[in-house]
């Protein structure tokens, strides 16, 4: 599995092959969670404060509702299977804090100590509290308190559980431990699979500003990508030469084939612009979406793009975003050589499987026409149904 983008002056969506086999594997057969239960052992992980430690955990997670777009495993990277044990359940993501509260002094009513699970903002200098507990009481802060809770597996157990779980949840969280004068602090990593687009406007390259970018991803069914995942995806061949914006704010570009259209005969590697202006600069935007609730289908005909939009709501349907046919394409290995109207006015098809008639390209990908008049009948449409 590999992303293999290598045609010259592509346009959005002619990606020769986004076939994103990310580190976070995902479980054929339905939404599970990982639920981890850490044993005493494996408790002694944290360093004081001023010797915090930054522990990368590739977290796998569920997709619990329809407005959950996430993909689960049967292994947790980090804990050895001493440390962990796997359990089903249908709607939460726990996060395990590896903190050592048994060397914790306990009152007679339950814990004496504090545990503070907070949220590392991208690209921002702020921690965002999500829940504070003294072991008998806890408060939920923000929109994502309001979906979070102590698991209290056992009474030393302080992993934070998030329930309904999105595409923004991904980032960094920290876990402190509040004990008197003294505290133990880590940081974990969630992870998401997924998959990365490109994408612009029908007006062409170079439209979005920052915050421009960053609702374009969001009405695509995505988020604008962070600097990892587009590493994540250059390492699997992704080669594409427009600069986007990223949820950090910097604008960059992988190149895998060095050449002179795409900053010159280097070293393959990750392009970059740095920050920009957010305001005033305009690039193209880099999305990341991940694993559908519903699903993705195909209608034949000859339609205009309203005539695509009534098609499929008489299926009970609407017409599918960017983001559900690369999620289709990549989850669900959707492979049809037709094109459809998506709902921003473009027309794409996915393939799987390659062959001479259908786009022409030797790898997987998500093809595209462009942006055709939309009373153009000339195509099918891709409808989205929950």
């Amino acid at each position: 599995m590999g992303w293999r983008q290598r045609r010259k002056g592509q346009t959005d969506g002619q990606t020769g092959g986004l076939d994103r086999g990310v580190r976070f594997p995902e479980a054929a057969g339905g939404p599970t969670s990982l639920v981890p239960t850490l044993s005493a052992s494996s408790l002694r992980r944290c360093t004081p404060r001023h010797q915090r430690a930054e522990q990368d955990r590739k977290l796998p997670i569920t997709a619990p509702s329809t407005s959950v777009k996430t993909a689960a495993s049967n292994r947790l990277s980090g804990l050895t299977p001493h440390h962990a044990r796997l359990a089903q359940s249908p709607h939460t993501l726990p996060l395990p804090s590896p903190l050592g509260l048994h060397h914790l002094p306990q009152s007679p009513g339950g814990p004496s100590y504090k545990v503070r699970w907070s949220k590392v903002e991208p690209g921002e200098l702020r921690e965002t509290p999500i829940l504070i507990t003294n072991g008998l009481h806890a408060r939920g802060y923000g929109a994502l308190g309001g979906r979070a809770r102590m698991r209290k597996g056992h009474r030393l157990d302080a992993s934070l559980v998030i329930a309904g779980v999105r595409l923004e949840d991904e980032g960094r969280y920290r876990c402190e431990l509040i004990n008197g004068l003294e505290d133990e602090s880590v940081a974990l990593t969630l992870r998401l699979e997924g998959v990365v687009f490109p994408y612009q406007p029908s007006r062409g390259r170079y439209q979005f500003n920052y915050y421009e970018a960053k609702q374009a991803c969001e009405e695509q069914d995505g988020r604008l990508a962070t600097y990892a995942q587009l590493y994540e995806a250059w390492t699997e061949g992704l080669d594409w030469c427009n600069a986007g914006w990223l949820l950090e704010g910097s604008v960059r570009y992988p190149v895998l084939n060095a050449r002179a259209p795409c900053g010159g005969h280097g070293r393959p590697g990750i392009r970059s612009y740095g920050p920009r202006d957010r305001k005033r600069d305009r690039y193209d935007a880099f999305c990341f979406t991940s694993a559908l609730a519903g699903r993705v289908f195909f209608v034949p005909g000859r339609l205009t793009l309203s005539e695509a939009h009534a098609a499929c709501q008489r299926r009970g349907a609407m017409v599918a975003k960017v983001g559900h046919l690369y999620a289709a394409w990549k989850f669900s290995g959707l492979d049809q050589c037709d094109g459809g109207w998506l709902a921003d006015g473009s027309v794409r098809f996915p393939i799987t499987s390659p062959r001479p008639r259908c786009g022409g390209l030797p790898d997987p990908g998500v093809r595209s026409f462009g942006f055709p008049q939309p009373q153009q009948a000339a195509y099918g449409t891709y409808c989205y149904s929950e």
